[in-house]
């Protein structure tokens, strides 16, 4: 298992909080909390080693494809491609967006 822990510039404020995925589904779970600041802090417990640059580089793509909300994501990772890593993401900011 491996801990990163990322802070990326958020450009919108959202309200309230979200889940996405289960932990027992294989794949992830995402949990998503608003907040006022200005960033987005991601907590990522994953099952694949060595995949720090794999989470880096996919916030960047979701930084120039949308605005990233203020507040705190939490993701447990066992093994989701990153496209299921993106819908999971983006499943839980859309969620908050439409409570």
């Amino acid at each position: 298992m491996e801990k990163i822990t990322l802070t990326v510039p958020a450009s919108r404020v959202l309200s309230g909080r979200a889940l996405a995925g289960v932990v027992g589904s294989g794949d992830m779970e995402v949990l998503f909390s608003a907040d006022q600041g200005q960033t987005l802090t991601i907590d990522i417990t994953t099952s694949v080693d060595n995949s720090r640059r794999r989470w880096d580089a996919l916030f960047n793509r979701l930084q120039t494809v949308s605005s990233l909300p203020a507040g705190k994501l939490t993701i447990h990772d066992f093994g989701a491609t990153p496209g299921v890593a993106r819908i999971r993401i983006e499943q839980v900011f859309e969620e908050v967006n439409h409570a």
